[in-house]
Parts: C-alpha cells; structure tokens; sequence
C-alpha cells in the first residue's frame, strides 16, 4: 500500500458496490462495520447494474470497457470490485492486452450468485431443448450471458443457442411478456420478481464471483477486505431475512420482502483463484469466442491477499 493511501483510520480503499446479489456481503460487511474491525477505511463507491429498477444503463456490444463499473475503474475512481467470474476474465485478459488500466483476478468472490431462464406460463417451452434457435435475452457479456451459456450448452450445439439483448432485467421481462423473445435470463431479485408475477422457471444455477483489483492494493489489505467479507457470510449463514431489504429496492416497488426467495442465496468466504480454475474458467470462455486466446495465468491472476 503506497503511503499517500494511508490514513489515521487505515488503508483508504475506494471499494465498488453494485447488486445485491454479487455485492450482498461487502454491503452486509459495511453495515455491521467489519471492515472499520480491520483497520480499513472504505469508500464505497455505487456504480449502476443491470438489477436496478431505475438504471439508465444501455448495453454495448462493441465494448464492455464503456459500461458504467469499468468506465470507473479505469478512471480511477475504484480500486477493487466483484462480477461474474467469466466476466472479470474477459476484462482482465482484454484490459491488458488493450492497455488499459490493469486488473487482476485477486480472488475467487463470496457471492454464489443465482441464474435463472424464464419463459411465459403460457408458453410451449417446457425443458431446455425445447429453446434450439429460439431468442434468449441476456446481458451480453456480462453474467447473464455466461450463466445461460453454462446451463444450456449441455442441451443444445453452440450453433442453435441464440441470445440477444434487450435491455435491462425489467426491460427483458416485459419483452417477454410481450412475445419478443422465447426466453430471458435473470438474476435475483428479479427471479423472485417472474415468480410473483406468473412467469415459469425453465432452469437455474448459481454463478460465483470473481474479484479484481489494480496493482496497487497490497495482499495485506485486500486480506482484510475478504476477512470483512468472510464474516459477513458467516452472518448471511446464519440468517440473511434482515438484509432482504436490499434485494426489494432494486425492484421500485415490484416485490415485498415476503416475496423474495431468500432460499436462493449462498455465500462462501472468498478463496484463492486457482490455476486449474483460470484453466477451465479461461479455456471455457475462449472455446465460446468470447475472449482472446494466449492469456496466461501468470499475468492475470494475483493471490497475492492469501500469501
């Protein structure tokens, strides 16, 4: 840790919270001041994310560095933040090669993130082949997109798995309501959202995050920010009814706490990114042409908190 970052209350770490569901105990770590515990001083920075009712947030195909968390991150203006592993690899691997401001992968995240494939209750599609060549909405290239590819490859070739994108979680559940698209993948609370409201589940995963950090977060402080979020989890273990409140507010008013499947949720101290996981993780995501061959683990991935 540089010594302009230290202050009386300890590393200053600018620390990015999105949705709940990838962020719940970084938010959970904050409110019950664990990482105050650890000598840290955080700045929690909110950048917008596909789950918030409210977000103005446009997907590009063309490049994920112009989204609002990345856009951020390469203007300084975060040090560490969390996304869906196969995302936080995508990026790593092309900021690097585009020479933007370096991430590595400096973890494997708490948040066991849950997935879900929608289709109407009035629809004919009963079982995951039954979607060969049909549109699928998705967030591309972010979770939304990766998990859906997870799931379904097991039950269709690459070439009749179709996504496309229509906007954000709520935006793609009225698209489908109104027929144009066959299918959409969400993540809570939005799953809970197409429950409530009469939509049918077709299948579900969880999806764990990977966390990323620039070069000049130390191991000793980023082990202190995952000590915070270890115990969070441990909390969330226990019971996490009194932290579902964060899940009904991205939803402007769409579900109660009493609707939400808190059933859903699973948290797991973050742990170190290993090779045999950047293999298969790496390997994955280039064999879906979803990233640029020839990274190697050395350069991207940092367990530098856990040494």
């Amino acid at each position: 840790m540089t010594a302009d970052r230290m202050t009386a209350n300890g590393p200053f770490v600018k620390l990015a919270v999105m949705n709940a569901v990838h962020d719940l105990p970084v938010l959970v770590a904050r409110d019950e001041e664990f990482f105050q515990d650890e000598g840290l001083n955080i700045e929690f920075v909110t950048t917008p994310g596909m789950a918030q009712v409210t977000t103005s947030h446009k997907v590009q195909f063309d490049s994920v560095f112009e989204r609002p968390l990345e856009f951020v991150y390469n203007d300084g203006g975060i040090d560490q933040f969390r996304m869906c592993e196969w995302g936080i690899v995508k990026r790593a691997v092309e900021a690097e090669a585009s020479g933007l401001r370096s991430r590595k992968i400096v973890a494997l995240g708490a948040s066991m993130s849950k997935f879900a494939i929608v289709v109407r209750a009035d629809s004919d599609f009963y079982e995951p082949e039954m979607l060969k060549d049909q549109l699928i909405a998705v967030t591309p290239n972010n979770g939304s997109h990766f998990v859906t590819l997870k799931m379904i490859e097991g039950f269709l070739g690459k070439e009749h798995v179709k996504v496309t994108n229509a906007g954000s979680m709520p935006q793609r559940i009225e698209a489908l309501k109104k027929g144009e698209v066959a299918a959409v993948s969400l993540m809570e609370p939005w799953i809970s959202v197409a429950e409530k409201e009469g939509l049918r589940i077709l299948m579900e995963a969880h999806s764990t995050r990977a966390e990323a950090a620039g070069d000049d977060l130390d191991g000793p402080t980023l082990a202190a920010i995952f000590r915070a979020q270890a115990r969070a989890c441990e909390v969330l273990a226990m019971d996490p009814t009194p932290y579902v409140d964060y899940f009904v507010n991205e939803t402007g008013g769409r579900l109660e706490a009493k609707d939400f499947r808190h059933q859903r949720l699973l948290h797991a101290p973050p742990q170190p990114y290993t090779r045999e996981r950047w293999d298969d993780t790496y390997n994955w995501t280039v064999g879906w042409d979803m990233t640029m061959p020839d990274a190697s683990f050395e350069k991207i991935v940092d367990n530098r908190a856990f040494e």
